[in-house]
């Protein structure tokens, strides 16, 4: 039975296993409360009548909320005590959600890791979302660094246990075609872009793919034009609509004495602001495949500006109609890649490396 006070590092072993409590039916306020949080354009997401015209029965529900809501659903047993979220890997988005599907989710402990100042340890898992009908829609490899109950332990074992590394991306076998065929015409109405797959320089996968070291120095990177500015009422909103009880993001009062002495923003809402920033630039990349890895490298606060920035790594062809597209998406706090003064931008302020894989619609022959 879970603590009132939360689990903390000493409580996980390698193969324990969660199933969480309180399944979660999405609706049309989720939705639209999202979008006003992000910010988000994304047609396939936006329009009905678009969505059904490139095959699919109905709107589907943003991938990025549904990852939200099913990560929010593992906080109270994985990192309610947390002191950040660390990283991600091997994420798949299997299959669409729509209004009135309900979901749940279980994770498993896979790894743990301590640290060497005894007071924290890395805790890492394996998630997976189902939906009301337990069919897989999504799973996720994260790690994140939780407080130990103990901080004034001695003879810390600093060994690893279980599975630490992970897949360097989600090969494109495991990327299923999407339903229908996506018409460019639909498509390029629908976003205001003529743009498509065929357009982005990116050098072509081969069967090298999964252990690749991706190079960047020849592609260029695509500047997204506009930052968003969070404020406190747009993250605890969103955090509450993730149901994402952290204290590091809910708690105020909890976190007046920590060195930040502030709340952090929860690091998945900061990949929804650079995703609906990413528009501009990627109009066309309508959902997204999965999440390769990623890293959230400072924390950001209340009152910080975000930007974004992608830098395509490879592609490959899907189907007939549709292409994939891996990428890497910068974000950044109070530092805009379109001015002539980001190069001298701080380390501090780059908050996020996501390398991620989209869909878009190919040019027909």
């Amino acid at each position: 039975m879970r603590p009132a006070s939360g689990y903390f590092f000493e409580d996980y072993a390698v193969g324990q296993r969660f199933d969480h409590a309180v399944p979660r039916t999405l609706t049309q306020g989720d939705v639209a409360l999202y979008q006003a949080l992000v910010g988000s354009r994304n047609p396939l997401h936006c329009s009905e009548p678009f969505a059904q015209s490139i095959g699919y029965p109905a709107m589907p529900v943003d991938d990025l909320l549904v990852f939200h809501i099913a990560f929010g659903k593992t906080v109270p047993d994985i990192s309610y005590n947390a002191v950040a979220n660390l990283g991600y890997a091997e994420c798949r988005f299997v299959q669409p959600v729509y209004i009135g599907d309900t979901l749940h989710a279980s994770t498993e402990i896979v790894g743990l890791k301590a640290t060497s100042s005894g007071k924290t340890g890395v805790v890492y898992v394996r998630s997976s979302c189902f939906n009301q009908r337990d069919e897989l829609v999504l799973t996720w490899v994260r790690w994140v660094m939780i407080h130990r109950r103990d901080t004034k332990a001695t003879n810390i074992d600093l060994k690893p246990y279980g599975l630490v590394d992970f897949a360097a991306a989600v090969t494109p076998n495991a990327i299923a075609a999407p339903r229908g065929a996506w018409a460019t015409p639909a498509c390029a109405q629908a976003t205001g872009s003529k743009k498509s797959w065929d357009d982005i320089e990116a050098p072509d996968a081969d069967h090298s793919f999964a252990n690749a070291t991706v190079t960047t120095s020849a592609v260029s990177p695509i500047l997204h034009a506009g930052g968003l500015t969070i404020d406190n009422t747009d993250h605890t909103l969103a955090t509450k609509l993730y149901q994402n009880t952290a204290r590091v993001h809910f708690d105020a009062h909890h976190m007046k004495d920590s060195r930040f002495a502030q709340r952090l923003v929860y690091g998945g809402h900061i990949i929804s602001l650079c995703r609906a920033l990413s528009f501009d630039g990627l109009e066309n990349a309508l959902t997204i495949a999965a999440i390769n890895s990623g890293s959230h490298l400072n924390p950001t606060f209340a009152g910080d500006t975000i930007y974004a920035m992608s830098v395509p790594l490879m592609k490959w062809a899907v189907s007939d109609s549709v292409g994939a597209l891996r990428l890497q998406l910068h974000g950044y706090k109070n530092a805009d890649p379109n001015s002539p003064t980001f190069v001298g931008t701080s380390p501090e302020q780059h908050v996020l490396s996501l390398d991620l894989t989209v869909l878009m619609p190919r040019r027909k022959p």
